[in-house]
């Protein structure tokens, strides 16, 4: 069977960060009491009762939940499952860490945590609008050892307001200090109708330049892979043998179950979003009339497309033989003539029918990812 993941979106959160633009509501006791009546709902309407390699439970701050509530998501989960997952990820927020949580994870059988920290230095948590403090963040990490979590990823960000490269560098050292299996870095993006968007508009605030982004980059490449920590897609880097299961098997163009408002579902050659609204998605699943944006049946073509934008992120690249057989590949030669003219180019490499971008090709990979969209639709 192919690769199949189950995403859950829990969409509390106590706070806002300047950055953020995904979907969350304030954690209100009858919008919790209400979430989990419609995602039961949703789960045995929608989740068949299959072997589920990965589940991946986002937000949100999925953290935030109380103990005998995450042990109820838990459950929930579990029971429309026909095995337990290879791998079980929670998101976590530095400041939702507690002891009791955290043995309730490793109970349910969650085996892998991925912690927002963003940054360890206190002037910049600040300036993103984060609310907990660096201490915190050691807190947290020595809770989730104690807990027995051995497979752990720190989230990072950087091209943050007044950071400069020396702070970036010591963010990575410490990152690297507290010996995770995994570390994700992802640049400051400006999200419209967030904070940091508001203040940008405002000239409060300016964005860094696109050299400034690649020396960034770059030297975050050079950095961890020095501590031994193998990039293996843009912004993610992991001991052997951690990369995130869940991830790979949605950049392969493989299948998953969105649950919970805002998930996103791509299953059974269709892709389907619930509606960025917890009353409303509520709604239509306690009435079984599921509440739905963006459905639309997947082609070849489409597929194909994806999994080159998505599969060329990561460093082994794509095996075109490969789509060749799991797609008809529409365009397949002028495809080819495209990523020969970027060969010479120097943004990637073309060994025989395997594909992947070089370090200057995954620089502009964004670029290369519309080249790739307008050829193919």
């Amino acid at each position: 069977m192919n690769p199949l993941g189950l995403y859950v979106h829990v969409p509390f959160c106590a706070h806002a960060c300047d950055f953020c633009a995904f979907y969350q509501e304030p954690p209100r006791k009858a919008d919790i009491d209400l979430y989990f009546s419609a995602l039961e709902a949703e789960l045995r309407q929608r989740v068949p009762q299959l072997p589920y390699d990965t589940i991946f439970w986002g937000g949100g701050t999925p953290g935030i939940l109380s103990t005998a509530d995450i042990i109820r998501l838990g459950q929930l989960c579990l029971q429309h499952l026909s095995a337990p997952p290879k791998e079980w990820t929670i998101e976590l927020a530095p400041s939702t860490v507690k002891k009791d949580k955290a043995l309730a994870l490793r109970e349910l059988g969650v085996n892998r945590v991925s912690l927002g920290v963003q940054s360890f230095d206190a002037s910049l948590l600040d300036a993103i609008g984060r609310r907990h403090q660096p201490a915190v963040i050691y807190r947290a990490i020595d809770i989730l050892r104690d807990a027995g979590f051995e497979n752990m990823n720190i989230d990072l960000m950087f091209a943050l307001p007044g950071q400069s490269f020396a702070m970036w560098q010591k963010d990575l050292e410490e990152a690297v200090s507290m010996q995770p299996t995994h570390i994700s870095t992802y640049c400051l993006t400006f999200e419209e109708d967030t904070a940091l968007w508001s203040k940008l508009s405002r000239g409060e605030i300016a964005k860094r330049t696109e050299f400034e982004e690649a020396a960034f980059y770059r030297d975050t490449w050079a950095m961890l892979e020095a501590h031994g920590y193998a990039q293996y897609e843009i912004s993610n880097f992991a001991r052997a043998g951690y990369p995130c299961r869940h991830n790979l098997n949605t950049w392969d163009m493989q299948e998953w179950i969105g649950v919970g408002p805002s998930g996103s579902t791509q299953y059974g050659r269709r892709r389907s979003t619930n509606i960025h609204n917890l009353q409303r998605w509520a709604d239509g699943y306690l009435s079984s009339v599921p509440c739905c944006v963006d459905e639309q049946d997947l082609s070849d073509a489409t597929l194909v497309a994806d999994a080159l934008v998505f599969g060329l992120r990561m460093n082994q690249g794509v095996c075109l033989d490969r789509l060749r057989r799991r797609f008809a590949f529409p365009l397949y030669e002028q495809t080819l003539q495209l990523f020969t003219a970027l060969q010479d180019e120097g943004l990637l490499t073309l060994d025989n029918t395997r594909v992947a971008l070089t370090e200057s090709g995954r620089l502009v990979a964004d670029q290369i990812a519309v080249h790739i969209l307008e050829l193919l639709d």
